[in-house]
């Protein structure tokens, strides 16, 4: 595995070609530093941000190719309807942003309530229903949508350094930023037979309000906490980091299938495509070659066995 260092100035499909590009979590943090590059590299670009919020007076994107639609991201209706809207306004969808998501909530494992008969609560269960299953909705909406293009387009979702090395204090976060990067490497096949590219970008701590959120000690700002954190040595991204590389998968289109963009302390190394590389390091031979051997098998219901791989929708 080696390090790369993307260049907006060569992002030559962004640049020249206006694309409908669809952003959650577009109103702050990531998504909006997505959005204010790809405004930068084409104005003529259509971006449709779906968050709770809307994004603040400074970002000043035409209106003529902008849609913000406020949501739940949680509620499928709701960010159905964001995709209709967009699909409606603009024609089509090119490229889908799975990007909106919260920090750990609260301590669920070793803090016990107790409801008014004496017994446990329930777990509050919304890092999962946002960072995981609304950002499975997402990509469902965005498949649905890419399909009707005879090109296809891209899927780029927001994982974690912890959706690789799980981060003590946050069970429930690194669970599903791990189910969103094994989200992305059970699709990329079926994805690839449709044209279109799906991949993962992976932070290390990076400064955004969710920063904020998940600090113990509330009251701080994003930019005070991470000051705090890079004194003891931890590595810290700006989110014009995590941009940067959300575009590069964007530009290199079905080159990037598969890939999962690692970003700590503003430097990129594709993760997936060394952990491919080095299966049989972490395997052994002896059980690689048999899983080979296996995965064959029809064990799951498979995009060509069982739909036309680009149907007309």
């Amino acid at each position: 595995m080696s390090l790369f260092q993307p260049n907006a100035s060569e992002f030559a499909a962004l640049k020249s070609t206006p694309k409908t590009i669809v952003i959650t979590g577009g109103a702050s943090g990531i998504g909006l530093a997505t959005a204010i590059l790809l405004s930068q590299l084409n104005p003529s670009h259509n971006l449709v941000l779906i968050d709770l919020n809307a994004p603040p007076p400074t970002f000043t994107h035409s209106p003529a190719h902008l849609l913000v639609h406020t949501c739940n991201i949680t509620s499928w209706p709701s960010q159905r309807a964001g995709f209709e809207a967009a699909y409606k306004k603009f024609g089509r969808i090119d490229a889908v942003f799975v990007n909106a998501g919260i920090a750990e909530y609260q301590d669920q494992f070793f803090t016990d309530d107790l409801d008014a008969d004496g017994k446990l609560k329930e777990p509050d269960r919304r890092v999962l229903n946002i960072d995981m299953d609304a950002a499975s909705d997402t990509t469902k909406l965005a498949i649905y949508y890419l399909r009707k293009n005879k090109e296809g387009g891209q899927i780029a979702l927001t994982a974690s350094l912890a959706g690789y090395l799980a981060s003590a204090g946050a069970p429930l976060y690194s669970a599903a930023k791990h189910g969103v990067v094994g989200l992305m490497r059970a699709l990329k096949q079926e994805c690839a037979k449709l044209d279109i590219a799906v991949s993962v970008v992976a932070p290390a701590i990076t400064v955004t309000p969710i920063l904020s959120t998940g600090n113990r000690d509330m009251g701080k700002a994003p930019e005070q906490y991470a000051r705090e954190m890079a004194t003891q040595g931890v590595p810290i991204n700006k989110a014009d980091s995590i941009a940067l590389a959300v575009c590069w998968l964007f530009n290199e289109g079905m080159a990037a299938n598969g890939a999962g963009v690692f970003v700590q302390a503003d430097r990129f190394m594709d993760l997936e495509r060394g952990l491919a590389k080095a299966r049989e390091q972490w395997m052994g031979k002896e059980m690689l070659d048999l899983f080979r051997g296996g995965r064959k098998a029809p064990l799951f219901v498979r995009l060509d066995s069982e739909f036309p791989s680009k149907p007309k929708l």
